[in-house]
Formats: structure tokens, sequence, C-alpha cells
């Protein structure tokens, strides 16, 4: 079994490295010495064509993959492109994936989601439940898209001795996250409504669906420790989950955003609109366990941190 890597002489391919998440683990690992950080863009590295990833790997030669690289979006987004979730995700991966094996890649290290967890998973989601249903409907072809790179993960590791590991984050929020409402996630959706309706006087905001589901959020800094830590020490074929252990419900969730965005009108549930997955909550022992991993930013400090941040970001 493969010890503990050091990363530091390592040529590291991260793919979505320009990303929310890809940005914040570019900066961790440039502060921790390491040189050699390639991060494909878009615009020369189509990474759902065939011939773009083998170009990709011409390029860089890396010695170490780490794939961020996601279409993705919230409840809406997920509902209206089901079919483009699906298939670009799969595909990104799996052409991924399997070009590393061919170019003696020494590891890959697959984001997955918790997506991938069945709709009516027990709380706190543990992994060894991760094949105990169908995901949540509005966004299983994503998460059933990632999952399938943990079954390739784990067979190439059977069949060719393969370093692949899966991790499964929850939702991320954080600095520099994607404010745009047709394909931000709840947290800065809640953020961009609070902000408009000071800004237009306006009485109330209209949320999605009942206020009763519940959703776990780590800090994007946090997650990028985590996969770091990750890549540098565990290397087993179990799908591991990185959180917090904190959770809470979008009702509790929109009234503290309203208060620190400093909205005092009224809140409207729109029930006609779905709630998603009713809980999640994750089991992060094992995360803990393996690589010495625990999320250290508390709630409602990262939350500050990232309505300071769009508060900056909408004055300029």
């Amino acid at each position: 079994m493969a010890e503990n890597l050091n990363l530091k002489d390592k040529r590291i391919v991260v793919t979505g490295g320009a990303g929310f998440l890809g940005s914040h683990l570019v900066k961790k690992m440039k502060d921790k010495g390491i040189k050699e950080i390639f991060v494909p863009l878009i615009e020369e590295y189509n990474l759902v064509n065939p011939e773009s990833v083998k170009k990709l790997y011409r390029d860089a030669r890396p010695e170490i993959i780490i794939h961020l690289a996601a279409v993705v979006g919230g409840i809406g987004a997920n509902r209206q492109n089901p079919g483009k979730f699906f298939y670009d995700n799969l595909m990104m991966g799996v052409q991924l994936m399997e070009q590393a094996r061919l170019n003696g890649v020494e590891k890959f290290v697959a984001l997955g989601t918790i997506c991938c967890y069945p709709k009516f998973t027990p709380v706190p989601f543990k992994e060894e439940n991760v094949w105990d249903g169908y995901p949540e409907e509005t966004n299983a072809p994503y998460g059933l898209a990632k999952k399938m790179l943990l079954v390739q993960s784990q067979a190439y590791r059977q069949q060719y001795g393969f370093n692949s590991i899966f991790l499964m984050p929850v939702n991320l929020y954080g600095p520099g996250d994607n404010f745009d409402p047709k394909s931000s996630h709840v947290i800065p959706a809640l953020i961009k409504k609070c902000f408009d309706a000071v800004q237009n006087n306006e009485e109330k905001i209209v949320v999605w669906g009942t206020g009763k589901a519940t959703r776990e959020f780590i800090y994007v800094e946090d997650a990028a420790e985590g996969i770091f830590l990750a890549t540098e020490r565990y290397n087993k074929p179990e799908p591991i989950n990185l959180g917090t252990g904190f959770e809470i419900s979008i009702k509790d969730l929109i009234t503290q955003i309203a208060r620190l965005s400093g909205f005092k009108g009224k809140i409207v549930w729109d029930a006609s609109r779905p709630d998603g997955q009713p809980r999640r909550s994750l089991d992060t022992s094992k995360a803990e366990k393996e690589f010495g991993f625990r999320a250290k930013i508390k709630f409602e400090e990262g939350l500050k941190k990232t309505i300071e941040w769009y508060k900056k970001e909408k004055s300029k």
C-alpha cells in the first residue's frame, strides 16, 4: 500500500483549479511549497472531449491528478439540465481516469458529491450506506455520474493496482462562490436575494420549498484542506465523506442569512417548489481517523466571511 506522498516535488494537475474550490486548493498547495501545479482552462482543454484529455496528459505530464472539474448547480439547474449534467460529468471523469492509468499516473483523486447518497439515507450519512438506494430525483443524474467514478476507482484498483481515491464533500460555501441565480447553490442564492431585497426596499423574499429540509455545509477553505490531506495521506478504495457534521434546516439558514445581511422583511415559502433531499448530514469520523481531517471554521463565522466578501464585490 502506498505511503504518505511528499507532494512538494510532484507534477500535479488540478482540473477545475480556476474554479471556486479549485482556486482555494491551488493557493493552499502553493502556500505549502508545491511548485508544479498545472490548471487546465476550459478554453484550451474541454475535458468532455477525448482528444482534449489526451492533449492535457501530453502537455502537463502529471504524476498526480486532482479532479475537481464538474458541471454543477442548484435544484433548478439540475432539473433543467439532467442530460448535460450526466454526460459531461461522466465523460470528464471516466476519460481522465483511463488516461491517468494509461499514462502511469501515481495517484488520482476523484471528487464525488453528497448527491451520490440515496434520497432516504439514515442520518448521519455513513460511507457504507452510499449504495442503499436511488439518489434524490432532482440531482440523481449528476450524483450517479459522479458515483461511477467510485466504481471506476475501485475496479481500476482491483484490476490494475491503480491508486485512485474518492471523496464526497457536502455543499460548499465561502468567498468566491457562484452567485448567479440561474446556477447557484442555496447559500449564495439566499445571500443575493437578501441583498437585492434590501437594495430595492422590498418587503418580502420568496424562498423555494417548505424550509423543513436540512443541509450540511463546509467552508471552502476547510474542504481544500481535506482534499490536500487526503491526497497526501489516504490510499484506500473506500469512499470518504468530507464535511462538518453540522446540520441546519433551510428555515434556520435563511433566518441567519437575513439577519447577517440586514434584511428585516418577510420570508415567504413557495411550497410548490421542491425541497430536494429531505435531510443531509454526514458522519465525518472516517476522514479524521484516516487522514486527520476536521473542519475548523464554525458555520456563522464562515457565513459572515462569505457575506462580507459579497458585499465588497457588489460595491466594486
